[in-house]
Parts: C-alpha cells; sequence; structure tokens
C-alpha cells in the first residue's frame, strides 16, 4: 500500500531549485537506510523524464552492462545496447557525447554499490562532468546509504569528483510531530514509545503503522526470531565496519550506561586509547554522538547512542538472542521502563523543549554524581529553565520532591550570564497537584500537555 509522502518538504524544494537552475547538477544524496531516498527520489521525477537506474551490489560488468541497458533504453538506441562495454569511461562518454534539447534527470539509487565495487566510476563520472555534463541538461542525482563510503569516496577532497556536485543533501530522521503521522491508529502514548523505540525512520515508522499498539508491534517485531527488527541493527552495522565485535562491545556498554570513555574500554576490556578511533568512526556517521554539558565543563564529554533502534536493541534483544532464538520473548518480561525514563530525556531536550522553549539552547548538566535532565537557555532574556524528567506519574508529594532537589542541583550550576531562573518538571504520565505547582511558578507538564502542545489527538 503506497501511504502518505511525509515531511521531505525542504528536500524537495532543495530538489526542485537545482532542477530549474541552468546547466549540468551534480547532486549527492545520502543517508542511512530506510531513511527515505528512493521515496523522495520517486516524488521528485514524477512528471519529468530521464533515467531512474537501481545500482546492485554484484559484479562490475554486471553492473556495467544493467547501466547501459538503461541508457540505451531511454535513448532508444539499439547499436548501444547491443556492444560489449566494458569501462564506465564508455558509458560516461556516451552521454557526455549525447545532447540532450532539455532538463532531463540520471538517477543512480545506492550509488555505493558501484563505487564499492570499481571506484573507477568516480574518475569516468569526474571525466565526462569535466568536459562535457557540466554544462548540459543532466540534472544527476547519486544516492546512497552507506554513509562512510559516502562521505569517504564520493564527498571528500580527495574524491575525483570533489567541487563538482552542484548540492549534497543528507536525509536525516523524521521528527516526532511527521513521525506520529505514520501511526494513524496508535494511541498518542503509544506512538510516542515506538517513536522512543526505532526513530523517525520512515520505513520503520510503516512497518509499526502495520500494528495498533506498541505491545503487539514489539513482541512481534523485536522479539520474535522472525520479527523484521530482530537483526536489523547487526545489518546496519555490517554494511558499515568490517571489525564488528569491538563496535558491538561499546553500542553495548553505552546502551546499558556506560557513557564516559574509561568506563567503555573497562566495559569492553581494551586500552582507553584504542578505543577512541571506534568512537570517532561511529560519532561520524551518526550512531553515536558526544554529550557536553550546558552550562558545565566541556571537556566532561559523554557519550549515547544517537540511533534509538540502536539503544533499544542493544538494550534488550543483543543480551537476550538465545531466549529470543529458543523460546521468543514476551515484552512484559522486559522491564522498558528505564530504558523509557532515559529516551524520555531525550525527547524533551530534542523536542517537546523546542516547541515550549522556542529559540532557546537546550541540553543536559552534570557534575560528579550531580545531573540535570534539562537545560534551556535563553541567551536574549538572559534567563535559564532548570527541569527535571519522569517518564511515569508522580503524585503531588512527589513532585514537589523532585522539585526542591532540582533547586538544589541548579544551585550548583555557574549561570551569572541567566540571573532570571524557572524550574520545570515534565512527566510521561499525570502529575498530581499540577494546578497548584503552576500557581506557584513552576512550570510543569504532564502527558496531556504534551500531547496538546503536538496537535492534540491528530
Amino acid at each position: 500500500m503506497i501511504r502518505e509522502f511525509v515531511d521531505r518538504e525542504i528536500e524537495a524544494a532543495l530538489l526542485e531549485e537545482e532542477w530549474q537552475k541552468a546547466g549540468g547538477r551534480l547532486i549527492i544524496l545520502y543517508g542511512r537506510r530506510r531513511i527515505g531516498k528512493t521515496r523522495l527520489i520517486t516524488e521528485f521525477i514524477r512528471g519529468k523524464q530521464g533515467i531512474l537506474h537501481f545500482a546492485e551490489d554484484t559484479a562490475p560488468q554486471v553492473q556495467i552492462r544493467r547501466f547501459q541497458a538503461a541508457v540505451a533504453e531511454f535513448f532508444g538506441d539499439s547499436l548501444l545496447a547491443s556492444l560489449d562495454l566494458t569501462s564506465w569511461g564508455q558509458i560516461f562518454s556516451y552521454l557526455a557525447q549525447k545532447p540532450v534539447p532539455e532538463r532531463r534527470y540520471l538517477v543512480i539509487d545506492e550509488f555505493t554499490y558501484l563505487i564499492k565495487n570499481d571506484p573507477a566510476i568516480l574518475s569516468a563520472l569526474q571525466k565526462a562532468w569535466d568536459t562535457a555534463l557540466s554544462g548540459s541538461n543532466w540534472c544527476i542525482i547519486l544516492a546512497g546509504s552507506m554513509l562512510g563510503m559516502m562521505s569517504d569516496l564520493a564527498l571528500s577532497s580527495t574524491s575525483p569528483i570533489y567541487g563538482r556536485r552542484t548540492r549534497d543533501i543528507l536525509l536525516g530522521a523524521l521528527r516526532f510531530p511527521d513521525a506520529r503521522k505514520m501511526l494513524p491508529t496508535f494511541s498518542f502514548r503509544d506512538a510516542l514509545r515506538v517513536h522512543l523505540t526505532i526513530g523517525g525512520i520512515p520505513e520503520y515508522l510503516l512497518k509499526a503503522g502495520d500494528y495498533s499498539d506498541y505491545t503487539t508491534f514489539v513482541g512481534r517485531e523485536f522479539f520474535n526470531r522472525y520479527g523484521y527488527f530482530y537483526r536489523e541493527p547487526y545489518f546496519m552495522l555490517s554494511q558499515e565496519f568490517r571489525e564488528l565485535r569491538t563496535y558491538q562491545a561499546i553500542l553495548n556498554a553505552i546502551a546499558v550506561g556506560k557513557t564516559a570513555p574509561g568506563t567503555i574500554a573497562q566495559f569492553c576490556g581494551m586500552d582507553t586509547r584504542h578505543l577512541y578511533p571506534y568512537l570517532e568512526a561511529m560519532t561520524r556517521l551518526g550512531f553515536i554522538e558526544r554529550e557536553l554539558p550546558l552550562l558545565g565543563n566541556r571537556r566532561q564529554g559523554l557519550y549515547r547512542i544517537a540511533d534509538s533502534i540502536f539503544d533499544f536493541w542493544y538494550n534488550f534483544v543483543f543480551s537476550r538472542r538465545q531466549a529470543i532464538e529458543t523460546n521468543g520473548l514476551a515484552p512484559d518480561a522486559v522491564d522498558l521502563d528505564p530504558y523509557f525514563g532515559k529516551q524520555f530525556e531525550a525527547f524533551v531536550r530534542d523536542e517537546f523543549a523546542r516547541v515550549v522553549f522556542p529559540g532557546c539552547t537546550t541540553g543536559r548538566w552534570w557534575y560528579r554524581d550531580a545531573e540535570i535532565d534539562l537545560v534551556a537557555v535563553d541567551e536574549k532574556a538572559g534567563s535559564v529553565v532548570f527541569g527535571e524528567c519522569k517518564w511515569g506519574g508522580l503524585s503531588k508529594r512527589e513532585a514537589r520532591g523532585v522539585l526542591a532537589r532540582l533547586e538544589q542541583k541548579a544551585g550548583l550550576v555557574r549561570h551569572a550570564r541567566y540571573p532570571a531562573e524557572r524550574f520545570c518538571l515534565v512527566s510521561g504520565g499525570d502529575i498530581g497537584g499540577k494546578d497548584r505547582l503552576r500557581e506557584e511558578g513552576f512550570l510543569v507538564y504532564d502527558m496531556t500537555d504534551i500531547e496538546a502542545a503536538f496537535g492534540g489527538g491528530g
């Protein structure tokens, strides 16, 4: 079933802008698997004419013959179809010499398969671009999912096509409001739980949308050896890295709370000095990110898994594969709340705070054993909001206790530049005495408020 094309207005507009410009256009479109590159391309070329080629991971000569056939079919050139071409240079020379009177597209999807098996394609494209294609009516889009290969071989300064691209677009995940549109049958809380589990990856959301509730979805697709997500993170990791054992150990360490380099290295049984190249590689490709405390010591960076599906998988699937392989695993056999608590904090900082504290810089603060879940700084107003996030509901007494401890911790933060401070409590459940706390000047939000902030029952 074809479903609604959600979001991507900015990326679609950029592609259309390139299409309307004069001369040849060379666009690099990249992003992780399942992110929606092919769907974006399909929507973009609708009503336009050109060549759409889906590359495959196969031998170079097979790849050349398939691309040759696509080009020959577009031009209706039976002679080209019959030739025994042996190099990418021959095909791109043909394209360079063949005039097209009006704007046409050449899209190569999963271009990284071609680079992987024969890097000479980049030099062939570079030569054809420099001699003719840059001044032609071709709008060329090279799309790829292998982020490391796209960065190193297509975008880096050492690439033969460096300096030739007219636009590069890194396609990111959907934010929660758009992701939620793809889960129309889920309650708001279940839609949020899905988002905290798989993030904003369109194809993943489509798979979740086949279900009507979170528990059934996770049980069928994660805790089942035939589930769609049972091996997905492993496949994604193996696409980018060869030394899987070490990368898996590091991700497992971070997932279970070992976030400082020293504790990660200790968990993995390796020297801290040997850890950093692995951390840098995963950071560069977006698997993890280094967090710095806002209003704190900027040298005390900690690592977190940036992609929620990896965080969930290494928390709950990686260490339970034997049980899943043997008998499957019931979702209620696993306590998911600590995970949701951690992810909810990130959601509040990255998504909810954008709505309730627009224009603020957001992050968290920590020093030794003290931590504040949310810090929102308004530079213009000279103000700061300190917040605590709780996944579960809170009684009136519990809420007051949380806010009292928050005020104490805020006293440890040096923020002389921001004399105006307020205190905030965000809960994924209900908060007792919410109205009274607001009357006293606290910023208090429960799940009802979060749902309202994102458009109610929409």
